[in-house]
């Protein structure tokens, strides 16, 4: 089924906002499961700014730059079809991201600073996401 440029352009772009709403709830569920190990524990503002830092770092230099690409793909299709909002390999890559980032929470499940850790990484992935989704916005 052929779709228009725009049309991939927005998928793309909805794929990242769900990816990094989908992180954010997941990293601050992480959160609470710490702060019910440890309620008067002070860590988790270290891992909310952490990950926002780091988030910003990737979002700048890693993010933003593979949304840029991405765009640039997606104007040099000459027939696009719904399924080419990405490479196809992105879609693999996606799928070991989420079986990874699943693994990683239930691991973490019980331990105080395995659960800071993995939210700590969760919101510098979904600021990352948010943040560079910019890039989508820009060149639209």
């Amino acid at each position: 089924m052929m779709v228009s440029k725009n049309t991939l352009k927005i998928l793309a772009a909805v794929v990242w906002y769900i990816g990094g709403i989908v992180l954010l709830l997941k990293a601050t569920d992480l959160l609470f499961q710490a702060y019910a190990i440890q309620p008067h524990w002070k860590v988790p503002a270290l891992a909310i700014g952490i990950g926002i830092l780091v988030g910003l770092i990737k979002s700048r230099f890693l993010f933003m730059p593979v949304c840029r690409k991405n765009l640039a793909r997606i104007d040099q299709l000459s027939r696009p079809r719904f399924w080419q909002a990405y490479r196809t390999r992105f879609y693999f890559e996606l799928a070991a991201m989420i079986t990874l980032g699943v693994s990683l929470s239930r691991m973490a499940e019980g331990d105080l600073h395995f659960l800071m850790g993995v939210s700590a990484l969760d919101y510098s992935l979904a600021v990352a996401l948010l943040t560079s989704s910019i890039v989508f916005w820009r060149n639209s």
